[in-house]
């Protein structure tokens, strides 16, 4: 297209927003199809913001300088194999001969308790069983109260922590301290309150605020559970710079307990903060590759809805195309209005499609089925991929109402 003036450009324009005023049926059914492809893509990309925002939320929660030891080998398990292989010598092993590790928690868990104070009920509760320190040992303050201690575990106190949600949901704004819970029929005093963390990640969608924790020896002598292992172990070193050779020195330490032979494998997993960030690089990855083909596919609906109408469009307009070329309109001209017209309407289906796009991110985040994250590059990206669009797939049609014989052009439409 040669270089057109200023002028030319603003009557172009100025025709191009009339065409699309008065073709309102084709302007709605482009804008429609436009707008579904942007949405899909500002859900993908706040999608993919908020999956890499979580990751690093884990990675933090996790802790820089700390290894989880679960039971079993959860990356090569066979059907039926064992998952319980870790018992409280290995605890004491780590404890006493692990260089840097100062802080061994063994945990347990149960799912779906419920929890009661007075005449208010908790259902679908996870209940931790952990040795001494778990606050400390998960980085993770206490608003009121005390840790778990030693002599709780010793003793199989019948005390707990609540986390926060549970608190709210048990005392609303009233502090917990003091006051006895009923988890599945059992007392427990409650001894601590743990800081909000605000994370969806314990298991199951469970969010990780919904929660009790109490003393191993508690939950496995009321629930009567196996005391003889353990479903993890959380350990933290003193040094995080050097945590590639803990967890390597972690995993001999073990295997050599376990009297594993050179050629077995593992029959438990080690997780470090480095190996955590990693297995969600590679799903993010996954993510973003099969939601950019869904994306592109979705963009490409709108921009061949939008070749095909305006193609019948230039049919439909030949009378009037002919009649501006025979009064001197340059074929620059004609094309320069339809590629108007097509950015106008993509423009305008860009940022309903944006709004949509976040509408229904907001809705599945509420819903726990993704969390969404905005930034302004989700403006910029749906402004340009609706561009992208109208200019690629506007360009073929604005060519042929270019290229259209004037004489041809008005007979045909006469």
């Amino acid at each position: 297209m040669s270089r057109l003036p200023g002028r030319v450009l603003a009557r172009a324009l100025s025709m191009a927003l009339s065409a699309v005023l008065a073709s309102r049926l084709r302007s709605v059914f482009v804008i429609l199809a436009v707008a579904l492809g942007i949405a899909a893509l500002t859900l993908i990309v706040t999608a993919v913001d908020g999956a890499n925002r979580m990751a690093y939320q884990i990675v933090d929660m996790f802790g820089p300088d700390a290894a989880l030891v679960f039971g079993g080998n959860i990356k090569k398990r066979a059907v039926g194999e064992r998952s319980q292989t870790l018992t409280p010598e290995d605890a004491r092993r780590i404890m006493n001969s692990l260089p840097g590790a100062y802080l061994v928690t063994p945990m347990r868990a149960k799912f779906d308790v419920t929890v009661r104070f007075e005449g208010r009920t908790a259902a679908g509760i996870v209940v931790v069983g952990a040795g001494e320190n778990y606050a400390q040992t998960w980085n993770w303050p206490l608003s009121e109260g005390r840790d778990v201690t030693a002599d709780d575990v010793a003793g199989a106190a019948k005390v707990c922590l609540l986390a926060d949600k549970i608190t709210r949901t048990l005392f609303g704004d009233a502090s917990p301290l003091g006051q006895t819970v009923y988890v599945n029929n059992v007392p427990l005093l409650v001894i601590g309150r743990l800081a909000y963390r605000g994370f969806t990640g314990g298991g199951g969608g469970r969010e990780v605020d919904d929660r009790v924790v109490m003393p191993i020896t508690t939950m496995t002598s009321r629930f009567h559970m196996d005391r003889n292992h353990f479903a993890g172990l959380r350990v933290k070193f003193r040094e995080s710079s050097l945590m590639a050779e803990h967890g390597a020195n972690l995993r001999a330490l073990l295997r050599d307990s376990h009297r594993l032979p050179p050629d077995a494998d593992d029959d438990f997993t080690v997780l470090t903060a480095d190996e955590v960030l990693s297995f969600l690089a590679m799903l993010k990855g996954g993510l973003m590759v099969f939601l950019g083909v869904t994306a592109l596919a979705a963009l490409s609906v709108g921009g061949f809805v939008l070749a095909n109408l305006f193609s019948l469009s230039v049919a439909e307009r030949a009378s009037e195309i002919g009649l501006k070329r025979a009064l001197g309109a340059r074929a620059s001209a004609v094309m320069a209005q339809f590629l108007f017209e097509a950015a106008l309407l993509t423009l305008v289906g860009g940022v309903l499609g944006l709004f949509l796009g976040l509408a229904l991110g907001q809705l599945l985040t509420r819903l726990d089925i993704l969390t969404i994250q905005f930034s302004w590059k989700v403006f910029f990206l749906a402004l340009a991929g609706s561009q992208a669009v109208g200019l690629v797939f506007g360009l073929k049609p604005a060519r042929q109402a270019a290229s259209l014989d004037p004489v041809e052009a008005l007979r045909a439409g006469g």
